[in-house]
């Protein structure tokens, strides 16, 4: 079962994507994770993607797909796998299309989180990092001593793309480059939209009715 995640950035793509992940017992494909995790290391890749996110632009579609290709080919992805992240752009849809059609494969579901600006800034604009790899937000999840590390009593950092400054560039980069793609998936029959606002618990619900339905017609 393939499943495509979109939304805007922090509508809570990853935090959905991860439990649906568990649940069906499929890997969660996140493009982002990948790219921070070369730039982290320093890789040719993630030095070439550095440069864009940090400053909220889409990473070019060569060295998107050239990762997610790589990915998507490994043995854990032949029964499926949530892809959060990708596709950003209407090439980049129809890259995928192909590299699952020369399997014999194509997307079941693609979730569509609604969020409005107003919160995504707010989530945005709250989120706090540390280098240990935990995350946190000044308002729903935050640390018990101000901007300190709960784990490993480290300062908090806040991401490059996450610095106000370049919310309004990501926001409208998603509007102009990612959202014409929802309504390619809407005529395809595969989309979903799920209200993004409610609460986490009420979000994965509703999502996870969608997947169950999905992946009993999958089997049938």
């Amino acid at each position: 079962m393939i499943i495509i995640m979109l939304g805007a950035p922090a509508s809570g793509k990853g935090t959905q994507s991860e439990v649906i992940a568990e649940r069906m017992k499929i890997p969660h494909i996140s493009t982002g994770d990948i790219f921070r995790d070369n730039m982290a290391r320093e890789t040719d890749i993630g030095l070439k993607a550095k440069d864009y996110i940090n400053k909220g632009l889409l990473v070019p579609d060569e060295l998107t797909v050239e990762i997610l290709k790589d990915r998507i080919l490994k043995a854990d992805c032949a029964n499926g796998f949530v892809l959060d992240g990708f596709p950003r752009t209407i090439d980049q849809e129809k890259v995928l299309d192909k590299m699952l059609a020369e399997s014999g494969k194509a997307v079941d579901l693609v979730l569509n989180l609604k969020v409005s600006d107003e919160e995504i800034i707010r989530r945005i604009g709250g989120r706090r990092m540390c280098t240990c790899g935990r995350t946190y937000h000044t308002i729903f999840n935050p640390p018990k001593k101000d901007n300190i590390c709960d784990a490993c009593g480290n300062k908090l950092y806040i991401r490059k793309d996450d610095d106000v400054s370049v919310i309004a560039t990501r926001l409208a980069t998603y509007r102009q480059q990612t959202e014409p793609i929802v309504g390619i998936y809407e005529k395809k029959g595969v989309l979903v939209n799920i209200e993004g606002e409610a609460g986490q618990n009420a979000v994965t619900e509703a999502i996870m009715t969608r997947v169950n339905e999905c992946a009993t017609k999958c089997v049938v």
